[in-house]
């Protein structure tokens, strides 16, 4: 049997928050799923060896770089791109008409679907939780699995000489947006305060964005450098088995805290201008928000009011 999943929402952490329902299809019908995904997703990039997952094919609608699959002309280029893998079933997480038709017309037997012109507000795990209920019987509440072969653990603890008797940290110090990256100084003062009482080594993942880079620098310039190492030229699959290899990771709302929690690693995530879903959705996430404030959302533009103290105990807790 062969199955497509359809989630065609923008980034990373939105492919990884719907990996629990792609995993409870795998369960359901004994095969692994095929997933429409967009390209911003960069599934191939962290989904490469997980065994529930079959095929990834890129929806291209990136405006900038590949519009293959977008307006009129692009939905029958889909059609055709769908039409020659033959599947089964096809399970669409979105309200769209056109999805509903590009499936007709793919000749697929079988089509599952949100209700169609639904789109407002549509809440990223509630709904598709009564939608696999609904449609397919499935009560999913697993938390989202990204799988990694363990060599590649084994080389990258040889490699960056990750010893067990540190306390390795992540620092997701990047994210998608200014108001999300929470200044270096407050990530300085977790260092401070967690170095003087265990020894620590700290990966900071970020990428190339200019203001990425001078929180980056400003940590590497500091009197910790000696203790962290840079991951900006590494790719996300390249930095995988250094996050499993971590004891836990300190994050922005950011691609590496849905990526962590992925993995299995207890994830601090640092909650300044995103719904708070984003950052405790997985019982891997441990959510730090500003203080102040009783719950965050777009607009709440507490970056600033992170606690350091806060994260510290935190940490604690964890490694205790």
């Amino acid at each position: 049997m062969k199955i497509l999943a359809v989630q065609n929402r923008m980034g990373i952490g939105d492919t990884v928050i719907f990996l629990p329902f792609i995993k409870a299809l795998y369960k359901k019908f004994n095969t692994p799923i095929s997933i429409l995904v967009k390209e911003s997703s960069k599934a191939d990039q962290y989904l490469h060896q997980t065994n529930y997952i079959d095929k990834i094919i890129h929806l291209e609608r990136d405006k900038k770089t590949n519009y293959r699959h977008g307006g009129f002309l692009g939905s029958f280029n889909l059609i055709k791109d769908i039409k020659k893998y033959k599947f089964d079933k096809i399970i669409i997480f979105n309200s769209s008409i056109r999805f509903n038709l590009i499936a007709k017309l793919s000749g697929i037997p079988e089509i599952y679907q949100y209700p169609l012109f639904q789109k407002s507000r549509q809440h990223i795990i509630e709904v598709p939780r009564h939608f696999m209920k609904n449609k397919l019987d499935l009560v999913v509440s697993e938390d989202p699995e990204v799988q990694i072969d363990e060599s590649l653990i084994s080389q990258s603890i040889e490699k960056f000489q990750i010893n067990k008797d540190e306390i390795n940290i992540l620092l997701g110090i990047g994210g998608s947006g200014p108001t999300k990256r929470i200044p270096s100084h407050i990530f300085l003062s977790v260092i401070e305060k967690i170095s003087k009482v265990k020894k620590c080594k700290f990966f900071l993942a970020t990428g190339k964005d200019k203001e990425e880079q001078i929180i980056l620098h400003e940590i590497l310039q500091s009197n910790f450098k000696d203790l962290c190492i840079p991951l900006d030229n590494f790719s996300i699959k390249e930095t995988l088995p250094i996050i499993k290899s971590c004891n836990l990771s300190i994050c922005n709302d950011s691609s590496f805290s849905h990526l962590s929690a992925a993995l299995g690693t207890k994830t601090i995530t640092l909650m300044a201008d995103t719904p708070l879903i984003y950052g405790n959705y997985n019982s891997k996430m441990f959510p730090i928000i500003p203080d102040g404030e009783k719950t965050v959302s777009h607009k709440t533009l507490g970056k600033e009011k992170i606690n350091p103290q806060k994260i510290f105990k935190k940490i604690i807790e964890i490694i205790n």
